[in-house]
Order: structure tokens, then C-alpha cells, then sequence
């Protein structure tokens, strides 16, 4: 069991059109420490593992970035 809580279906759908349409987004999230973070992210896929969604994708320095949905604050066109 996972203490994931879903995301709200227009924000999913959101992210689904930012990826079709290969914008980048300034997004912030919580990290795994509690910390908030905030990048400029490039979204590539939406994957379901372990009974959580998460949003890949790729940092302006070409890193790679997995954020759980539940854990990002905001997310804007950047």
C-alpha cells in the first residue's frame, strides 16, 4: 500500500497536452526529504508503478526527473 493520493483529472489531462505538445514547465514539488524544489522541466511521459503516477521527463541540464503527482505544488508554462 502507497500513501499516494490521486490528482485531479483536468490536472492529468494537463500534463498529457504539455507532453503531445513538448512544452516545458516551471514546476515545484516536494522532494522525497520534504524539501521544495522548483525546476524547468520538459515532461515526456505519465507512468502508474506501485500504485502512484508519475510525470518523467527532462531538466533544462538534460537530467532526468521522476516526480510523483501528488507531490508537485505547481506546475506553469514556462
Amino acid at each position: 500500500m502507497t500513501d499516494y493520493t490521486p490528482i485531479d483529472c483536468a490536472l492529468y489531462s494537463e500534463y498529457e497536452l504539455a507532453i503531445l505538445q513538448g512544452r516545458r514547465l516551471r514546476i515545484s514539488w516536494t522532494d522525497a526529504h520534504g524539501q521544495t524544489c522548483v525546476d524547468v522541466f520538459t515532461p515526456q511521459d505519465l507512468v502508474t508503478r506501485d500504485h502512484a503516477e508519475f510525470l518523467t521527463g527532462r531538466r533544462a541540464d538534460g537530467q532526468t526527473l521522476e516526480l510523483r503527482l501528488d507531490r508537485i505544488i505547481r506546475s506553469e508554462p514556462f
